[in-house]
């Protein structure tokens, strides 16, 4: 896949791409969940071979991301406009809070 195709699948001009590859600009965490779907590869790929510990936050519960469940739930909670979804946000944050 070229710079050029990466750039339009996830809307962005293909010199955007080229200053992320070489660290000029930093990633947004969403924008880099973007490039992975595209090139259909886990957002962890990108930080293979660095070294060190990943700090674990998931405590004991695994990748959520691996879950097909969850990934279905995030894709379409991004497919809903942004103050229904923030709503949505907040209400979900309530009930985990209740629980």
């Amino acid at each position: 896949m070229t710079q050029q195709q990466l750039g339009d699948d996830v809307g962005i001009k293909f010199q955007q791409i080229q200053k992320y590859e070489t660290g000029a600009n930093r990633v947004s965490a969403s924008r880099l969940w973007d490039i992975a779907q595209k090139l259909e590869v886990p957002v962890a790929f990108f930080f293979e071979g660095l070294g060190g510990q990943m700090v674990d936050s998931g405590a004991g519960r695994g990748d959520i991301l691996t879950d097909k469940e969850a990934l279905d739930l995030v894709r379409t909670y991004y497919t809903i406009p942004e103050t229904q979804r923030r709503r949505l946000f907040d209400l979900a944050r309530v009930l985990s809070e209740a629980a």
